[in-house]
């Protein structure tokens, strides 16, 4: 925009206040504020030559070619707005939060009979939410339903309670819901106790409602109601249990909320710890972009504006390391949200002192290790790697398999995972051979990735069931390495398009070290100090390392047991006690015949030691059987 029509349309600017929003020549979004004044903060950029000794604010002048404003009746309607705005066009010169995560909530929700169940999505729908648990760990929310339903036996099912049906299903006969779909199930009045016992449980009242159960427990034993009090005795031992189990976070009963950042270059990390009752109930980190120049009051301000907007739940208390501008103004707006007051701390001493060091602590470590694992991404190697197979991302987690198959004894192959450039040893995998059959390379990798494939797709319908599943085959590769040429790699595309996997796929072969392509008919030659290579040289050696040790496991355990096997009148029983006393066939082939006759007796001690010494093991060929 020429400057003359700039500064005709800062003349335009109302006096009130809102949101503007910064544009460049391409008429991107580059940053959107929030004042009190729209036509003083505006002007201000523009006008203001002090304002630009923030060498962030001169960067993004240097940009902007135009401007927008938005209107609003109350700087807290601007506050919404602005981070609306902000999530909206995610402006490069804004602290903004590096995904929008969807965080799993337990819902009860609102119904004539509230059935419990867990959600990602927050609406206004008069459904009571609890939460946020952490992004990664939906686990953590099955296993608290499973615990509300077993000590409160609310409904999961989605059928409407019309009190007809003819017999409960099975969870009222296993305890887990008190059958209010039957004519003679939980009445409306005793299902709705359930559900405010449920409530008080989850929003972290449990002192008060073990002391209500306790109370409930003595009137029925001292009315004689001996198996009411039986029941009520029970939940009470097992919402001890679980209370007891809960780390104690602060001296006192408060709910609140700690927010602390750690920074580094353009990234920071928000660590939260979440407290009720006085009690931990979880924590979450959050990275967020666009820091660099940012002081970490600024950026604990747009952290809590763009995590409180999509947050049902607002403690009373929310405390934080540093002081922030518009501390005020984001308390009211919070009170608003939460229908009471609202605090942002700052403290100096004491037990909240400490639980802001403690997250910033938290903080610290987390950014180190997403900036190694972004380093990793966007190394010279990985970066490398796709350019030259032409992959349209990069190709952070890397699955490689490689075979071990000699000519006697077990064949096996080996998964291994690197992530970022580095080896993943927990998501390693080894495979014994089931089916196939003889020494057989293209068929022994074909049965290793159907079983792998296999189970991932299992794994991945039980969590689309939403069942409780440890995580340990959905997650699948952006490359996949095979240790071998041409056939090995057609033997693998096979098993791929079976599974309906648009995985890229390359092989290594070992001798000349070409890689071998889908799209390229001829092998590329990679130079012997590039990068890329030798990543790929690292991640199949480790690959073809771990098949071997696994082989040479299962190997020496067929030599130590195999020979004891094979002894006439040696049972389990009596191999088990041998090698409980001895350590191993070595020591038995040492040891003096009346050692073993102490063990099995004296004849078949005899019939062990002349089958041993007629069997030598061919790793000790000095070895003397007494």
């Amino acid at each position: 925009m020429a400057l003359a029509n700039l500064e005709e349309k800062l003349k335009l600017v109302p006096a009130r206040p809102g949101v503007y929003l910064m544009m460049d020549a391409a008429g991107r979004v580059v940053y959107v504020g929030k004042a009190a004044s729209l036509r003083n903060r505006v002007r201000q950029y523009f006008q203001d030559s002090g304002h630009l000794d923030n060498v962030r604010i001169r960067h993004l002048m240097g940009r902007i070619t135009d401007f927008e404003v938005i209107a609003c009746e109350n700087e807290v309607e601007a506050l919404l707005l602005e981070t609306n705005l902000i999530k909206r066009h995610r402006p490069a010169y804004n602290v903004r939060m590096a995904d929008d995560k969807a965080f799993p909530y337990v819902k009860i929700t609102n119904e004539p009979y509230p059935k419990i169940l867990m959600t990602r999505r927050v609406v206004r729908d008069g459904a009571r939410y609890f939460g946020p648990y952490p992004y990664h760990e939906p686990k953590l929310v099955r296993r608290t339903i499973r615990t509300i339903r077993k000590l409160f036996k609310l409904r999961s099912c989605n059928i409407e309670i019309t009190r007809d049906l003819p017999r409960p299903c099975l969870d009222y006969y296993i305890g887990q819901c008190t059958a209010p779909c039957v004519s003679w199930g939980a009445t409306a009045e005793a299902y709705a106790e359930q559900v405010r016992q449920a409530g008080l449980f989850l929003g972290g009242k449990q002192e008060s409602l073990l002391d209500e159960l306790r109370r409930e427990m003595e009137q029925a034993a001292a009315a004689m109601e001996f198996e009411r009090a039986a029941q009520l005795r029970d939940q009470i031992q097992a919402m001890d249990a679980i209370y007891e189990k809960q780390r104690i976070a602060s001296v006192g009963l408060e709910d609140r909320d700690v927010a602390a950042v750690a920074q580094a270059g353009n990234l920071a990390c928000v660590q939260m710890f979440f407290i009720r009752q006085g009690k931990m109930q979880g924590q979450e980190h959050f990275i967020l972009e666009g820091a660099s120049g940012v002081g970490t009051g600024e950026i604990l301000r747009e952290f809590l504006k763009q995590y409180y907007e999509g947050t049902p739940g607002v403690p009373p208390e929310v405390v934080i390391q540093e002081q922030i501008e518009d501390a005020d103004l984001i308390a009211a707006w919070l009170g608003e949200r939460r229908g009471g007051k609202v605090e942002i701390l700052v403290p100096q001493r004491g037990d909240r002192k400490r639980l802001v060091e403690m997250a910033a602590e938290n903080a610290a470590l987390y950014l180190q290790h997403e900036r190694a694992r972004r380093a990793g991404l966007e190394g010279a190697a990985i970066k490398e790697l796709q350019e030259i197979l032409g992959l349209e991302n990069p190709p952070f987690r890397i699955e490689a398999y490689d075979i071990s198959n000699f000519q006697q004894g077990e064949s096996v192959g080996s998964m291994v995972v690197f992530e970022g450039g580095r080896p993943l040893k927990r998501d390693y995998r080894r495979f014994k051979m089931k089916w196939t059959e003889g020494p057989n390379d293209y068929a022994m990798l074909q049965e290793m990735l159907q079983r792998r494939f296999a189970s991932g797709r299992e794994e991945q319908e039980r969590l689309d069931r939403d069942e409780p599943v440890r995580i340990k085959w959905s997650v699948l590769p952006d490359l996949i390495l095979i240790d071998g040429g041409r056939g090995q790699l057609n033997a693998a595309l096979e098993v791929l398009f079976e599974y309906n996997h648009m995985i890229p796929a390359v092989g290594l072969a070992k001798q000349e070290e070409l890689v071998v392509t889908v799209a390229n008919p001829e092998p590329i030659a990679l130079p012997r100090d590039s990068h890329s290579l030798q990543l790929l040289q690292r991640i199949r050696d480790e690959a073809h390392r771990f098949a071997n040790a696994y082989h040479r496991k299962l190997r020496e355990r067929r030599i130590v047991f195999s020979v004891l096997d094979e002894v006439r009148g040696i049972g389990e029983k009596r191999k088990r006690d041998l090698i409980r006393r001895f350590g191993s066939v070595r020591a038995i082939r040492q040891a003096p015949v009346e050692h073993i006759a102490d063990v099995v007796g004296p004849k078949m001690a005899q019939i062990v030691v002349d089958y041993l010494r007629e069997h030598p093991d061919v790793r000790y060929k000095d070895e003397v059987v007494r």
